[in-house]
C-alpha cells in the first residue's frame, strides 16, 4: 500500500484549521501540470491561544520532517520550504537543522523561511508572496496553490501537525487523535493529545481544567474562534486549529472584545479597505465608549464579513457575534 492509499484509509484531514482531506490535497498537486513542484511546511501559528505546533516541533521533529520527505517522494520533487516563525526557530534551531541537513545531504533541497510571527503570515497565499520576497498579503483564489503556487508552480502546503500525522500513518502508528492547545483561566494549561472527536467538556475534565466558577470558552483559536457558554460545551466538539481558551464570565465585556479587536487591528495586512479601516474603527469605537455600542459594532462587522478580501477580515465577526449571542 502506498502513502496516498494509507492517508486515504486513515481519513486524515489537515490540522491547520480548514480540515481539508489530506489525500485529496496531495493528489491535486500530483495531478497538476508542471515539471517543478514544491512542498511547504507551515509553522507560522500566529494566532493567540495556539501553541501546539511548537510542542510538536520540540517533541516530534523527526516525524514532521519525515512527513515532508514522504510528500516530496510522492510528488517526485526535491524542493521544499520550512516556513517557521522566528520565535519558534530559535527554540528548536539546533535540533531541526541537524535533521534537515541529513536529508539535504541525500539530495533533497529543504530551505528555511523564517518569518516574524503574524496571523496573515500563516495564510497560504500570503505565505507564498512572502517566500517570493513580495508583500505578505493574500492572493486572489482561484487559482489555488495546488495549481499555481510558489513561483507559479504547483505547491503543497501543510501544517506541522498534518506532516506529523502523515509520518504516523506511514509507520502504522496513527490514531484518530489530535493536539489541543488549552489556555486561559485554568489549572493546567498546555498541549494535550486526545481523541479528535472529544467534546469540549470532556476535554476540560480529562485535562483537569474544568473550572469551578462561571465561565465560557473560545474554540479554534483565541482570536477568530467561536465562543460558547458552559452549557453548549457538553455536546460541542472541537473545531478549527485546535485551540481552547477558558474565560471567567465576570470579565468585563469591553476587556474581552478589545483583546480580540486589538489583535485584528494589529494583524490586518492593509490590502483591502474594509479590513484595514474596519478593524481600526471597531477598536477605537469600543475603546472610546464606556459601554460597547453594539448596534454600531454589528453594522461594521457585517461589512467586514461581506466585503473583506480574505479570511482575516471575514472572521472578525465570529468571536464577537457568538460572544454576544451565547454569553451576554
Amino acid at each position: 500500500m502506498n502513502i496516498i492509499e494509507k492517508i486515504e484509509r486513515a481519513g486524515l484531514v489537515g490540522r491547520g484549521g480548514a480540515e481539508y482531506p489530506t489525500a485529496k490535497k496531495w493528489q491535486d498537486v500530483r495531478l497538476a501540470p508542471g515539471d517543478q513542484k514544491y512542498v511547504i511546511c507551515n509553522a507560522s501559528e500566529g494566532e493567540i491561544g495556539l501553541f501546539k505546533d511548537i510542542f510538536i516541533l520540540e517533541n516530534y521533529t523527526e516525524q514532521v520532517v519525515r512527513g515532508m520527505i514522504l510528500a516530496l517522494e510522492y510528488l517526485e520533487t526535491k524542493d521544499a520550504f520550512f516556513n517557521i516563525n522566528e520565535k519558534y526557530y530559535h527554540q528548536i534551531e539546533s535540533k531541526i537543522l541537524k535533521i534537515i541537513d541529513k536529508y539535504n545531504q541525500q539530495g533533497y533541497n529543504i530551505q528555511f523561511f523564517i518569518e516574524e510571527p503574524s496571523y496573515i503570515g500563516g495564510e497560504e497565499t500570503a505565505l507564498l508572496n512572502a517566500i517570493e520576497g513580495k508583500r505578505t498579503e493574500p492572493r486572489l483564489k482561484p487559482p489555488y496553490p495546488s495549481i499555481e503556487g510558489l513561483y507559479g508552480k504547483p505547491t503543497l502546503i501543510n501544517n506541522v501537525e498534518t506532516f506529523y500525522n502523515v509520518a504516523c500513518v506511514d509507520d502504522n502508528t496513527f490514531s484518530a487523535t489530535r493536539f489541543f492547545s488549552i489556555s486561559g483561566k485554568i489549572k493546567n494549561p498546555g498541549v494535550y493529545q486526545l481523541p479528535d472527536d472529544i467534546t469540549i467538556e470532556k476535554l476540560l475534565k480529562e485535562t483537569n481544567n474544568l473550572p469551578d466558577f462561571d465561565f465560557f470558552v473560545q474554540i479554534g483559536g483565541s482570536a477568530s474562534g467561536l465562543v460558547l457558554n458552559k452549557e453548549q460545551i457538553k455536546e460541542q466538539k472541537m473545531i478549527g486549529a485546535g485551540g481552547l481558551e477558558v474565560y471567567d464570565k465576570t470579565t468585563p465585556p469591553k476587556d474581552v472584545v478589545l483583546r480580540w479587536l486589538k489583535f485584528y487591528q494589529k494583524e490586518s495586512c492593509g490590502k483591502c479597505t474594509p479590513c484595514r479601516v474596519g478593524t481600526y474603527q471597531l477598536y477605537n469605537l469600543v475603546k472610546n465608549n464606556s459601554e460597547i455600542p453594539w448596534s454600531e459594532v454589528f453594522e461594521i462587522l457585517e461589512t467586514l464579513k461581506e466585503t473583506s478580501f480574505c479570511a482575516l477580515g471575514k472572521s472578525v465577526e465570529v468571536p464577537i457575534t457568538s460572544y454576544y449571542k451565547n454569553v451576554l
